[in-house]
């Protein structure tokens, strides 16, 4: 009977102790969510045939909302608009918005990308939400770029893609 006591008190420690850390998980160590819910989603955008087209460009590599055009263009207006949060789009290289994303200039990257991706040693990957095949017939299954770590995005991020996915 002590011992039950014993082991009871330390799990009711144990709970106030982590229930008063004030931590919550899945968690964002760069504030992601929490910046871009009401702010703005900073997304690169790299052309691809089937899923992203840009038909203009704004000034340097910045690009006005309407040029973005397709697919996953459609998708990230999308998320944006469930999180009330506006679009700041930056087009470039796989590599150039992989960089940039490992650096914190980026929320988000787009363009055609897929699960074999290399930009994986830069970024996170969400889950698979689009499948293609190319010309050889080879499947592809499409992901978006977040940058590490940013787990509670990537869970709002991945959550949104799959009720589109299932409703599709």
């Amino acid at each position: 009977m002590r011992g039950q006591r014993l082991v009871a008190g330390l799990l009711l420690a144990a709970m106030m102790f982590l229930s008063g850390c004030g931590t919550s998980f899945p968690a964002d160590p760069g504030g992601t969510l929490e910046k871009v819910q009401g702010g703005t989603l900073r997304v690169g955008v790299s052309p691809h045939p089937d899923r992203v087209r840009i038909t203009a460009s704004g000034s340097g590599n910045d690009v006005h909302n309407d040029a973005v055009q397709g697919p996953d263009a459609d998708l990230v207006r999308r998320f944006a608009a469930q999180l009330g949060a506006g679009i700041e789009w930056k087009q470039g290289t796989e590599q150039v918005l992989a960089e940039e994303l490992k650096h914190g200039g980026l929320d988000l990257v787009i363009g055609g990308l897929d699960d074999k991706t290399p930009w994986v040693t830069h970024a996170g990957l969400t889950r698979p939400y689009a499948e293609s095949r190319d010309q050889r017939g080879d499947l592809h299954k499409h992901v978006m770029l977040v940058p590490h770590g940013e787990n509670a995005f990537l869970l709002e991020l991945d959550k949104f893609l799959m009720g589109v996915k299932e409703s599709q």
